[in-house]
């Protein structure tokens, strides 16, 4: 599901040193840091300095931030969790306080985004292969490569506070590996090793593979998905970087039931692309009641324009003339005043976590619509009513049940459709950080019939003059594009409305510049959202 965001961001580079009180913070023997173009410490040759105690006297204490970036990266690997569903629950068990939490934030999406490319510095830093080591100390190396490499953190603080977290959780046998692995890492910055580690690579998709650490496949994929939608294939760089940048929190007011006001006044701003958005630097948001009660949520601003855009959507060419929106293709495409949509029924076909059910029920709420949120899982269901809780009881109703067979059990029944399909989720890699390391090129073959199965159902379960928005949080044509004229080439009694134009109209600017051919695509390097793909497809009356 392209649902995403559900979790503070980190800061950026963090400058948190040892563990309070164990004296491992600041700058050990004197030596004076430098700096490289990218303004990271640098601290090499005779200056850089690490701590000169015997092992008995070094850090034998895990240090809780680190502790929580460690467990979280253990999750991911034995457990196959999500890090943006444990490093909350961790965060709290372990009683982090803001700054704490930041570091640990950092540290744990920093690990796991760049885990390709520390993998590759490693290699040539150990004297075995990588899979032959303990899977644990493996991610004990990584935290360490991130905090020498990527962030503002003294070298030997870095390394006593990794040594001290491997005695404390691995053993003292291993922590003396990591010792040694992390002081070959430390004799070169970042971009020394990526230098290394290019020198002499033909290949334009292994170079960037290696300096943005993203598979090659998914290299291939997103310049690709660039060229499918319209875009120059030189931007893949900034695209590439864009997914590695630590994302800014995005909260949205359901309309008519919430309000920014306490989140303003606890440091975020007000959001520029979207109403009722904000951003937020991230931080505990369940402290804020607002955010408890679910009358503020929060939610990329990608998935609230989308959302927004289907409930704007003119259902026939009627309509617009009707609202007053003149027979300009760009009008006659967006409609959506409360008269308009009064006694409408609405489905989120795939609702759960129930982000986009959330701000759909609240604008069915506003404009005197119903809606059924459809989920397949019942522990998602139960998310998907938790996410409604906020929304007038009489409003929504929540199914659970196989998405397939909605349109062929209730068919014509409903207005407007989401169909937010199951997807790679390469739109959301900057979210999810470990995502890009385990999806599979197989995984774009696997989803495409389920895909096609959905939007089907949609097109059975919309009225004639109904709209249906096909959604995805990946620009890759096999699951956008492809997916879409696949279902239209077999069928007469379907038209594209123009998204963009919808898009611009839900939008503060105006002027988003996301449509393609009738479909838009959104973009982290071009409008800060994760790469949402909106298709809006009106059933002909």
């Amino acid at each position: 599901m392209s649902d995403s965001g559900r979790s503070g961001s980190g800061q950026g580079r963090s400058s948190r040193g040892g563990q309070r009180g164990s004296g491992a913070g600041g700058q050990g023997g004197g030596g004076a840091s430098r700096r490289n173009a990218q303004g990271r410490e640098r601290n090499r040759g005779p200056q850089r300095a690490f701590t000169e105690s015997a092992p008995s006297q070094r850090t034998r204490r895990a240090d809780p931030a680190r502790l929580v970036a460690f467990e979280v990266l253990r999750a991911v690997a034995a457990e196959d969790a999500y890090a943006n569903l444990v490093l909350p629950a961790r965060i709290r068990q372990h009683g982090l306080d803001r700054r704490d939490a930041g570091f640990a934030t950092e540290l744990s999406y920093g690990a796991l985004r760049s885990q390709g490319t520390y993998d590759a510095i490693l290699a040539r830093c150990v004297d075995r292969p990588l899979d032959k080591l303990d899977p644990a100390v493996l991610d004990a190396l990584r935290i360490g490569v991130h905090q020498l490499l990527a962030m503002r953190v003294p070298a030997h603080a870095a390394l006593d506070q990794t040594v001290g977290l491997a005695r404390a959780v691995i053993g003292a046998g291993p922590s003396a590996l990591i010792n040694a692995v992390l002081r070959k890492v430390a004799a070169r910055s970042l971009d020394e090793w990526l230098d290394e580690l290019v020198a002499g690579e033909p290949d334009e998709t292994k170079v960037a593979s290696v300096r943005y650490a993203h598979p090659e496949w998914i290299v291939r994929a997103l310049r690709q998905s660039l060229v499918a939608h319209g875009r120059p294939v030189g931007e893949i760089n900034d695209l590439l970087e864009a997914d590695n940048a630590a994302p800014v929190v995005n909260l949205v007011a359901l309309p008519g039931l919430g309000s920014l006001d306490e989140a303003l006044e606890n440091g975020a701003v007000p959001g520029e692309l979207v109403e009722g958005s904000a951003l937020s630097s991230g931080g505990d948001l369940g402290r804020l009641e607002s955010v408890r009660s679910g009358t503020t949520r929060v939610q990329d601003v990608g998935s609230q324009l989308v959302a927004r855009a289907l409930a704007a959507a003119s259902l026939d060419a009627g309509r617009a003339e009707n609202a007053g929106l003149g027979e300009n293709a760009a009008d006659a495409d967006t409609a959506a005043t409360g008269e308009d949509t009064a006694g409408e029924a609405w489905l989120d076909l795939c609702a759960g976590p129930g982000g986009k059910a959330a701000l759909l029920g609240a604008l069915a709420n506003e404009r005197g619509a119903t809606l059924l949120a459809n989920e397949p899982a019942p522990h998602r269901a139960k998310l998907v009513s938790q996410a409604l809780s906020a929304v007038p009881s009489d409003v929504w109703t929540v199914r659970t049940g196989d998405g397939r067979e909605v349109g062929a059990e209730r068919p014509a029944a409903f207005d407007r459709v989401l169909v937010d399909v199951p997807c790679s989720g390469l739109g959301a890699l900057r979210r999810r950080p470990e995502s890009r390391w385990r999806r599979t090129p197989k995984d774009l073959a696997d989803l495409g019939p389920l895909q096609r199965d959905l939007l089907n159902s949609a097109l059975a379960a919309v009225r004639p003059g109904g709209v249906v928005a096909y959604v995805t949080c990946s620009p890759h044509p096999a699951e956008t594009t492809a997916v879409v004229s696949d279902v239209l080439r077999k069928r007469d009694d379907l038209e594209l409305l123009d998204a963009g134009s919808v898009l611009d109209a839900v939008s503060l600017g105006g002027s988003l510049g996301a449509g393609h051919e009738k479909t838009a695509q959104l973009w982290p390097h071009v409008h800060s959202t994760d790469a949402m793909f909106l298709a809006l497809i009106r059933r002909k009356s």
